[in-house]
């Protein structure tokens, strides 16, 4: 066997206040916080001065993590365009299955959670729709209806 599990997808993030707070609306719990900097960080991630803020995110089940990360040297970059389209090259999105999609759409709107386009059904199983998240990442939601 190769691997054991899906331990986090990493998210880099410029105010990781407002991405704990984003995830946390959405029912994540913040498993913990801290600064990350020394030279296993910069051997890890292959850059030089590594000085960063991380912030572990779990699912109510405990089975996936998302770590928000915000960097203070090097600062991060930008994608271009800076709003990347869905058919972007790279990582597509997270996808989170919830079990009330309007509620979770409110809940997610003051945080600055906007859908793509719609609420769409998908052969009646599932409401399904993309919205940008924290660092305009695409965070996808599932609610099974069928």
């Amino acid at each position: 066997m190769t691997i054991q599990r899906l331990d986090n997808v990493a998210i880099v993030v410029d105010d990781l206040d407002a991405a704990i707070a984003f995830f946390s609306e959405l029912g994540m719990d913040l498993e913990g916080r801290q600064q990350v900097e020394g030279l296993f960080a910069d051997q890890t991630v292959g850059l030089d001065g590594v000085r960063s803020e991380i912030a572990m995110m779990r699912t109510p089940d405990g089975h996936g993590r998302i770590e928000l990360t915000t960097y203070q040297h090097p600062e991060a970059s930008a994608p271009t365009p800076a709003v990347p389209p869905p058919n972007t090259l790279g990582l597509h999105r997270v996808m989170f299955a919830v079990d009330d999609l309007d509620d979770t759409l409110a809940r997610l709107r003051p945080h600055g959670g906007e859908v793509l386009r719609e609420v769409a059904n998908y052969e009646d199983v599932y409401r399904l729709c993309y919205l940008r998240g924290p660092a305009g990442i695409i965070v996808a939601l599932a609610e099974q209806v069928g």
